[in-house]
Formats: C-alpha cells, sequence, structure tokens
C-alpha cells in the first residue's frame, strides 16, 4: 500500500494522481470521445449514430443510414480535427465510417 502523503493537494491533482496510478485514462479517453461526438455533431448526426467505438487511435463509427455515412466520409479529416480540439489532445488519427 502506497504512503499516504502529508501534504495538501487540491481535488483536481488527487483525481489526476489517482487516474494515473489506476490506468484509467483509456477509459476515460472512450467516455470522453463519445461525449466529444455527440456535442460536436448535433441532434441530426446523433439520431442515426448507433455506436461509437475508440480503438487505440481509430474511431469506429456505426451509423444508420448509408447517405449520411457518405456524406461524413468526406470530412473525415476535419472531424478527426474537430474531434481532437475538443478533447484537448491528438487522440483521433483515424475514423472508420459503418
Amino acid at each position: 500500500m502506497p504512503k499516504r502523503n502529508n501534504d495538501h493537494i487540491s481535488i483536481s491533482e488527487a483525481l489526476k494522481e489517482f487516474v494515473e496510478t489506476n490506468k484509467l485514462e483509456h477509459g476515460l479517453d472512450k467516455v470522453n470521445v463519445q461525449k466529444a461526438w455527440e456535442k460536436m455533431m448535433g441532434n441530426g448526426v446523433n439520431n442515426y449514430t448507433t455506436a461509437i467505438n475508440l480503438q487505440r487511435d481509430t474511431l469506429h463509427v456505426q451509423l444508420s443510414s448509408s447517405v449520411l455515412r457518405e456524406e461524413l466520409s468526406y470530412g473525415k479529416e476535419k472531424i478527426i480535427n474537430m474531434l481532437n480540439e475538443e478533447l484537448g489532445k491528438p487522440l483521433i488519427k483515424k475514423i472508420i465510417l459503418r
């Protein structure tokens, strides 16, 4: 069991240390990507989005509309840049639309 620090630290620092110690960052990234997708794409796209999954640096998005999938495929680079900017780090390098 790790030794307890007697120094006073802020809650945000304590949470950050907890996430790093327990290697929870990847799981939090998955949740944050889903939230960023919903925020950036809006209701029109979200209504047709059935699944969002982050595997390593690839975002897999399942859509129920083939027309929307084709339309989004033209702007993959822009979507990647918008999502990475929203997340605050270059997490996504590739998007696969299904």
